[in-house]
């Protein structure tokens, strides 16, 4: 059934989104150090005749960064994008897009004036069918080039300062796969020199927002490629698991049976082959991961390293990170005490809230425990389940947002390492997002879980689409019912008028007789209507 419905899907080939436009790959607009590509619908840079934006200077932050990166013009993702563009596409309104030719999270139609609301549930809740195309879709998106974008497979210096681009193709899952490894790669020195003590999506604050956004832009994608607006990212509820529920043959992939480290023949991921996972090699080469293939997905899950990793994290655990009220605090890295982000993201003690170097708990526990591909930073994308487990991620943070109501200015503005401040751009995507955008409750950003939704809430979002429409046409329901009950109101006073001229024209002779016996009155109650 899969393998049906991903050669019915093959056949889709729609526009996708996520780092370098490929309108904007050019040495030209690197020179230029311009991305505003047209909007194809009115042949304007960033849709600017349709009034849905405009191409503009890049304001950056200029906010004080944390101590932790000690060097200064170095790295291309510094004061992300200026390196490669210092004049973007910026939307108006509800647009988005490298081009503002879509809409923002949250709104669909012509004009994106339409709210919608996406439910993000549990893989274990999935029907059959619903399991089976996600799966397809996941095949899909690793066979579908993406039309939109391509990856760069050199440094603005390798490049030349843009005269001689370095860009290449890439399908629409690695794209994802190779953005989360260009955002926690180590920084190239030079020569044999490598600086190990940056990410700009890691080991800070920007950790949740950052993992938020990519998850939405996936998600997105997904979408588009296969036309399935309502499609959402399942999660894996891994609470108080025992073992890998999700690896199994008929979802994630179950386990080799003659190679431990390898899935199941039986699961077409085992097929897939993974990039950006020899970490090591690229920095021997002061290269970039091209993209090149690298092997089959590496998976173990259960055989690691005890000591680090007990065990999968407790519904306790999460209970007691939910209580911790501060979202950020101390150095806001991974030596963070009492730190919601930092207790969450796996380096503090999920019991105490101390940091804890020598542990992997929550979110890392996860990682660590499938003993592959996931348990590298910068591959870890490769392995699907990295969905599944982020997206549960995502919603524990969505809990703590709703419980504790935080206001935008409790992310921190400043003194974050390098990438996190609130008003940094999220390093690689564009279009431009900050941080701060991202420290918001799903809802604002149109999805939710299931088992977070509120049964009255729900309702609401069923109501929402169409009491949007009602509020832009209000004007109109209420012409048509004023018009409405003029109409009924002349209908009904001449329908009266008739009534009472047909009773004053009555005779004896045209009213009915009067029946004699009881049987023939009763027998006379019968309706005409």
């Amino acid at each position: 059934m899969c393998l049906l419905a991903l050669g019915f899907l093959l056949g889709i080939l729609q526009p996708s989104s996520g780092q370098f436009p490929r309108a904007c790959a050019s040495s030209e607009s690197l020179l230029r150090k311009e991305c505003c590509p047209l909007w194809a619908r009115d042949g304007s840079p960033c849709g600017e005749l349709s009034g849905r934006g405009s191409c503009q200077e890049i304001l950056l932050s200029r906010a004080p960064l944390g101590p932790q990166f000690p060097f200064t013009g170095v790295d291309d993702r510094e004061d992300w994008p200026a390196v490669f563009y210092n004049r973007t596409c910026q939307c108006n309104s509800n647009f988005m897009g490298f081009n503002c030719g879509e809409c923002r999270f949250g709104f669909s139609g012509p004009n994106c004036a339409n709210r919608r609301m996406l439910m993000r549930r549990s893989i274990f809740q999935l029907s059959n069918r619903e399991k089976n195309k996600f799966l397809a879709y996941l095949n899909l998106a690793k066979h579908t080039p993406s039309q939109d974008y391509v990856i760069a497979s050199g440094t603005y210096a390798q490049m030349n300062n843009g005269s001689t681009p370095m860009f290449r193709n890439i399908n629409v899952y690695d794209l994802f796969v190779w953005m989360h490894y260009y955002v926690s790669h180590d920084t190239l020195l030079g020569g044999s020199g490598i600086w190990r003590d940056i990410d700009f999506a890691h080991e800070a604050p920007g950790f949740l927002p950052w993992h938020r956004l990519f998850l939405l832009l996936w998600e997105h994608e997904i979408q588009k490629i296969t036309g399935d607006e309502n499609f959402t990212i399942p999660y894996w509820d891994w609470r108080d698991a025992e073992g890998c529920d999700v690896c199994t043959d008929e979802l994630m992939g179950g386990r080799h049976p003659t190679n431990p480290q390898l899935l199941s023949p039986a699961s077409f991921f085992s097929s897939w082959q993974v990039i950006c996972s020899l970490s090591e090699e690229y920095n021997s080469r002061q290269a970039l991961c091209n993209a090149t293939n690298e092997g089959p997905i590496l998976r173990n899950p259960g055989n690691h390293d005890k000591a680090r990793t007990p065990r999968l994290p407790s519904s306790a655990e999460v209970e007691f990170c939910l209580t911790l009220t501060q979202y950020e605090s101390g150095s806001m890295d991974k030596l963070a005490n009492f730190s919601f982000r930092n207790t969450l993201e796996g380096f503090a003690n999920p019991q105490t809230g101390i940091a804890n170097m020598s542990q992997s708990s929550l979110h890392n526990a996860l990682h660590i425990y499938m003993n592959g591909s996931m348990s590298q930073v910068q591959g870890s994308a490769n392995d699907p389940i990295f969905i599944l487990h982020h997206a549960f991620v995502d919603s524990i943070f969505e809990q703590w947002l709703r419980r504790h109501r935080p206001l935008r200015e409790v992310y921190p503005a400043a003194n974050a390492p390098i990438g996190h401040n609130r008003e940094y751009y999220m390093v690689p995507f564009i279009p431009l997002y900050r941080n701060g955008e991202f420290f918001t409750p799903s809802r604002e950003l149109g999805y939710d879980y299931e088992y977070l939704a509120d049964p009255v809430d729900s309702f609401q979002d069923f109501l929402m689409p169409y009491l949007e429409q009602a509020r832009q046409i209000w004007q109109w329901l209420v012409g048509a019912a004023v018009v409405g009950g003029i109409i009924t109101a002349l209908i009904t006073g001449l329908i009266v008028l008739g009534c009472r001229k047909k009773r004053r024209g009555s005779t004896a002779e045209t009213q009915p007789l009067l029946m004699e016996s009881e049987d023939d009155h009763n027998m006379s109650y019968q309706s005409n209507l």
